[in-house]
């Protein structure tokens, strides 16, 4: 943890800069997404720094993808957010993870523009900038209480779950779209009972799985699947998980056959 705090005080450095900067670099991947020059330069100076000081583990991040096998594997979003930070919206992170034997075990999500940090361990508790103590998700027990976010409705129209996503939002008190790494943030606050979205990679979602946990919430792909590997998710405060799952599954869906993406 210490090191990934490291590493998130240089990636700060880095984005901070850069931030509507007048001469930011932007492209379009093949994907049609778009990259700016902070994205490498964070990665770079993310990779570096793991390459130092854990010569032996790997590395899997968004811009450069993966640099080899190893059970122990560092998985980054250089930031999580990056159409907001072209456009000056301050909603943006630099998501770093500790992935062991296929499970997030250390998360980061570094937010400097909000002038927030979240970090989580396995069996560590997860905590914030903003909390004296550790984070706890809700106590909110049923939806019709509920307050949720569900990122862009494209998205859940992309994966055929658009008539799932509006009957939830028809039995819950409050929906809004906050969106990437935030959404989750506020799950382990306890300031959201919910949050899902589709497709996404597993540098979207390593990072914020420990921290959701850690705080009591629980964490799985939109079919109830566990991990960053399916290119769903759904974060809940726990209490409201199967209720939630039970409307927006697959009909067919069996937890556990998800392929890791």
């Amino acid at each position: 943890m210490r090191l990934a705090l490291e590493l998130a005080d240089a990636a700060d450095a880095i984005s901070t800069e850069r931030y509507r900067s007048a001469d930011l670099h932007v492209s379009l991947k093949p994907d049609r997404t778009h990259v700016t020059d902070a994205d490498r330069a964070v990665e770079r100076a993310i990779r570096s720094g793991i390459e130092q000081h854990r010569p032996g583990d790997s590395f899997y991040g968004e811009e450069y993808g993966d640099d080899g096998a190893s059970h122990r594997q560092w998985i980054v979003d250089p930031i999580d957010g990056t159409a907001n930070f072209l456009r000056g919206v301050p909603v943006w992170a630099t998501l770093i993870s500790l992935v062991v034997d296929g499970v997030p075990v250390l998360g980061v999500v570094s937010a400097p523009a909000l002038g927030r940090r979240w970090w989580a361990t396995t069996g560590g508790g997860a905590f914030s900038s903003e909390h004296d103590g550790p984070l706890r998700v809700s106590g909110v027990r049923d939806l019709a209480d509920a307050s949720i976010s569900y990122n862009g409705l494209d998205y859940w129209m992309s994966a055929g779950r658009l008539d799932q996503l509006l009957d939830l939002t028809r039995q819950v008190w409050r929906t809004r779209a906050y969106g990437d790494f935030w959404s989750y943030m506020l799950v382990a606050e306890g300031a959201v009972d919910m949050a899902g979205e589709f497709d996404l990679q597993p540098y979207d979602m390593a990072a914020v799985i420990p921290v959701v946990q850690e705080a009591g919430g629980r964490f799985t792909s939109a079919d109830g699947d566990d991990g960053p590997w399916h290119g769903s998710a759904l974060a809940t405060n726990g209490l409201l998980h199967d209720a939630v799952l039970g409307v927006v599954a697959a009909p067919s869906s069996t937890p556990g056959d998800g392929t890791r993406s």
